[in-house]
């Protein structure tokens, strides 16, 4: 059996010379001697009945080629196809050893079963970034709804017992992410996650309904009445001394009454002495004295 070496070449039928490249992979071998120095060619492209130049690196593949093509037009690299020499070219294809050679003419296409398979592969990706986020969402509320479930068990537990409205608020919410977990559409794992969340809400559901006939068979706590606290006077219901005592009617006094006049009698000082000297007379006395010598 012969071996290759690199460097050799060999003749095929009508494909031209091969050579072995330094990684073991038998291609064509490059029409121009000096095309293992990577270099810059211009291509011409035509897209629709528009002309552009494109410049590119010779030993590139025709995906890059696409990729720059994008940027100047705003398609999707993926969206396109370039025919050369008549021929569809794969994106993993080099442009050198293709034949493309400076100046060369390509024509670019679009691919509508690629533009459909890439729409298809972004809805899918949609899909699953959005049953991510449901799910997600979905075992957040469980755990709080978990957490108001083991509060009503330990309380109904110690013999205490719960409002019927609130045991029946956890139901309808239980209910709720049933209902949502059953609308998320999913394959592989999403399956998965969704049947294991369903059977967590399945438990929940059973044991919140034993709580509820248990909470029913609890007797009812017995109010104890509430301490009479007096409550706080107002200002207006604050009552005087005076208002709050009758006054009592004061005895009438024995002594004579005093009447106040407003007339004044003016006196003069030698009638009054005089008057006082008339009226003062010397009293007589009525017993006999005896004398002691």
């Amino acid at each position: 059996m012969m071996k290759m070496q690199s460097g050799t070449t060999g003749k095929t039928s009508g494909d031209g010379e091969l050579e072995l490249r330094p990684g073991g992979m038998v291609v064509q071998k490059r029409t121009d001697q000096s095309s293992n120095v990577p270099r810059v060619i211009r291509v011409r492209v035509k897209y629709g009945s528009v002309h552009h130049e494109i410049s590119i690196n010779s030993q590139s593949s025709f995906g890059e080629l696409k990729k720059k093509l994008s940027g100047v037009l705003g398609v999707h690299h993926q969206d396109m196809k370039i025919i050369y020499k008549d021929k569809e070219r794969d994106s993993k294809m080099f442009l050198d050893l293709s034949g493309v050679k400076d100046r060369s003419k390509l024509v670019l296409k679009d691919d509508p079963i690629s533009q459909e398979k890439r729409l298809l592969e972004l809805r899918k990706i949609s899909l699953h970034d959005k049953s991510t986020r449901a799910i997600s969402d979905i075992t957040f509320q469980v755990q709080k709804l978990a957490g108001q479930l083991s509060a009503f068990d330990t309380v109904i537990g110690k013999g205490g017992k719960v409002e019927e409205k609130n045991l029946e608020n956890l139901m309808d919410m239980l209910m709720n992410q049933l209902v949502k977990l059953d609308s998320i559409s999913g394959d592989g794992d999403f399956k998965l996650k969704k049947k294991i969340q369903g059977e967590r809400l399945q438990k929940y559901v059973e044991a919140l309904d034993l709580l509820k006939i248990k909470n029913s068979t609890q007797p009812q706590p017995q109010m104890q009445p509430k301490p009479q606290t007096q409550p706080p006077y107002k200002k207006q219901d604050l009552l005087t001394f005076d208002e709050q005592v009758p006054r009592k009617p004061t005895a009438p006094s024995s002594s004579p009454s005093v009447i106040i006049t407003t007339r004044w009698e003016t006196f003069d000082s030698h009638s009054t002495s005089a008057a006082t000297a008339q009226t003062v007379q010397p009293v007589q006395p009525n017993h006999k004295w005896e004398l002691f010598n």
